[in-house]
């Protein structure tokens, strides 16, 4: 079984959410790098208080600084048998410096159509309270407007407006395309295509299993 897998793909791609059933399935943890700069900045370790202070002047936080929390979170006995990284690397900076840390046994590109992430995110809402997401026409919430889990209003992120997730699109293809390439010719790069707007999130968390060597 290919167990030490990284995610990688487009804004909308839907990578949190197969990432997070593929780890329930394979019995491997889902590894978020924002999950874990939050969980460093909240318990002030010291790799999170020094992000906390690019954060708060508004920098983007040294790969040095992810790097470091990654490495440490790899360490961990439950990550003996894999993981799966969603969200790292972001460039080839990032996947050579992830390559110091430990080897990839497989890296998942979600390829999805430019037209069905504008559709994803241009309907997408989040809660202003708790951060939970809805989407108008996949997941919306029992009330317009209102939060289930917390009664929290829901708003439109600026940046998941039409014309600002076309932007975000064409700046992922410039950043990534190196990175992609890099992996291609390691051969352990996989494509996973979403073919329709309406296809269900289970149909991609299938063919990555697959990819995997684990029947789904």
């Amino acid at each position: 079984m290919k167990s030490r897998v990284i995610i990688l793909g487009p804004p909308g791609a839907g990578k949190g959410t197969c990432a997070s059933r593929v780890s329930d399935i394979a019995g491997i943890p889902h590894i978020s790098t924002g999950d874990l700069l939050r969980e460093a900045v909240r318990e002030r370790a010291p790799l999170g208080i020094r992000a906390k202070g690019h954060m708060d002047a508004g920098e983007l936080v040294p790969d040095e600084l992810v790097v470091g929390m990654l490495r440490e979170r790899l360490a961990r006995p439950d990550c003996q048998k894999g993981f799966i990284l969603d969200g790292f690397p972001r460039t080839l900076a990032q996947a050579k410096a992830l390559g110091g840390i430990a080897a990839v046994d497989l890296a998942i590109n979600m390829v999805v159509p430019a037209d069905i992430i504008v559709k994803r995110l241009s309907t997408r809402l989040v809660c202003s309270k708790c951060g939970a997401v809805y989407n108008t026409r996949t997941l919306p919430p029992k009330k317009a407007g209102i939060c289930d889990k917390c009664g929290g209003k829901l708003y439109q992120r600026e940046d998941d407006r039409p014309e600002a997730v076309r932007r975000r699109l064409e700046e992922y293809k410039k950043k990534t395309k190196p990175l992609i390439g890099y992996y291609r010719e390691k051969r352990i790069l996989v494509n996973i295509k979403t073919k329709s707007i309406g296809e269900p999130p289970e149909a991609n968390v299938r063919r990555v299993l697959a990819a995997m060597g684990i029947k789904g």
